[in-house]
């Protein structure tokens, strides 16, 4: 597809496959040393996926197929106000995609002291899952926008994601990737999503440059966390969002992203909403 510069006031929705966590990549960005999906790789690459194209309409199928009906996520085209207004809300979740920089160590300077996270159980503020399927980043950051921002009612019971949740919530992290990895129905629904799309469908271990991370408010604390394959953990952004992911300083997390790398157009952005 054929790109323009993209600005803090302008997106454009991406029509390209744009996953990336193979390990090439890996090794020069995100956390490094201690992290917990380098440790569980350690001796190479146990499960690759196909990467998921950037389109809402994939997401919400994909949505559907793990067991969650009446909501969907729809392409957010421009932070400007005036453009924002055209946005169903309440807006749950923000999915953005970003070009990853080779040189850019922003987060592995800023979590360089930080402990592997720990968290488990019904108490911790949220859902995180640390990365250990190549290529599958997209896949996280539906699972995390779904494990957070929307109630355990609204997911059907016996679904594939239900089944998930329901083995890997009290487990610790390290016990929540392998669980995640060994779910054939999740798997089954990734694939199913990853062979639609209008771009030609890739090789699972096809080298890329994007990224997709989530933002998502704690059903706990009602902090906004970025939830990200590089960190260490879930990340406390420290924003208050008194409304949806649009309200406050949510938008301003993902400025932040786009200033980094102003004169790259490789950026979407994508918000979970009510379909009904």
């Amino acid at each position: 597809m054929t790109r323009r510069r993209l600005s803090i006031g302008s997106f454009i929705p991406s029509s390209s496959r744009i996953d990336t966590t193979n390990s090439s990549t890996m090794a020069d960005s995100g956390t490094k040393g201690d992290s917990l999906h380098r440790e569980l790789k350690r001796g190479g690459e146990r499960k690759y996926y196909i990467p998921l194209e950037s389109d809402p309409e994939i997401f919400t199928g994909l949505v559907r197929n793990l067991g969650v009906e009446g909501f969907e996520f729809q392409d957010i085209m421009s932070l400007d106000p005036e453009m924002l207004e055209f946005v169903p809300r309440p807006v749950l979740a923000l999915i953005l995609v970003y070009p990853l920089e080779d040189d850019d160590t922003t987060q592995e300077e800023a979590e360089k002291d930080k402990p592997m996270y720990d968290g488990k159980g019904e108490d911790e503020p949220v859902v995180w899952f640390a990365q250990t399927i190549g290529n599958a980043c997209g896949l996280y950051a539906i699972l995390h926008a779904l494990s957070n921002a929307i109630d355990r009612s609204k997911i059907r019971s016996g679904s594939a994601l239900d089944d998930l949740l329901t083995k890997a919530i009290p487990l610790a992290p390290r016990e929540r990737a392998l669980a995640l990895e060994s779910s054939d129905a999740i798997q089954s629904a990734h694939t199913a999503a990853a062979n639609k799309g209008i771009s030609a469908v890739p090789e699972a271990k096809v080298i890329t440059h994007h990224h997709y991370i989530c933002f998502t408010k704690s059903p706990k604390n009602g902090r906004v966390y970025e939830l990200n394959w590089a960190s260490k953990g879930p990340i406390d952004t420290g924003v208050i969002a008194a409304g949806d992911l649009l309200s406050g300083g949510a938008l301003d997390l993902v400025r932040e992203y786009i200033k980094r790398t102003p004169d790259n157009v490789g950026f979407s952005l994508m918000g979970l909403v009510s379909s009904s």
